[in-house]
């Protein structure tokens, strides 16, 4: 039977916990922190959309109710001039469950999402 040390055992549940789920990193910028550096680089493209005026503002992971108990938060919600919304989401990879939410969310709200 093998003994691991204190040290060992940290060593090992440490290295466990740098893995992602799918394979993204958790990346900060300004405060916030993102899921993946996909997300991190549309953010900072919203900003310069939005330091130039082609839109009129975002929000940072909205959250929408679908129904009692099942939410689904979206990614962005970008603001534009004509007065439209779009719902963002950047995706590496589409879950069971997102899929199933995204249906829900675009019959209960007659919106899209966008994916990026």
């Amino acid at each position: 039977m093998e003994h691991w040390s204190i040290e060992d055992y940290k060593n090992f549940t440490d290295n466990k916990k740098r893995k992602s789920k799918y394979r993204s990193n958790k990346v900060s910028i300004d405060g916030h922190t993102f899921d993946s550096q996909k997300e991190a680089d549309f953010y900072c493209e919203l900003k310069l959309r939005l330091k130039s005026e082609e839109i009129n503002g975002f929000c940072l992971q909205p959250t929408f109710i679908l129904a009692p108990g099942l939410k689904y938060k979206a990614d962005f919600i970008i603001f534009n001039k004509d007065n439209s919304t779009e719902v963002i989401d950047v995706k590496g990879f589409k879950t069971k469950e997102y899929i199933a939410k995204k249906k829900v969310f675009e019959d209960k709200f007659n919106l899209k999402i966008t994916e990026i």
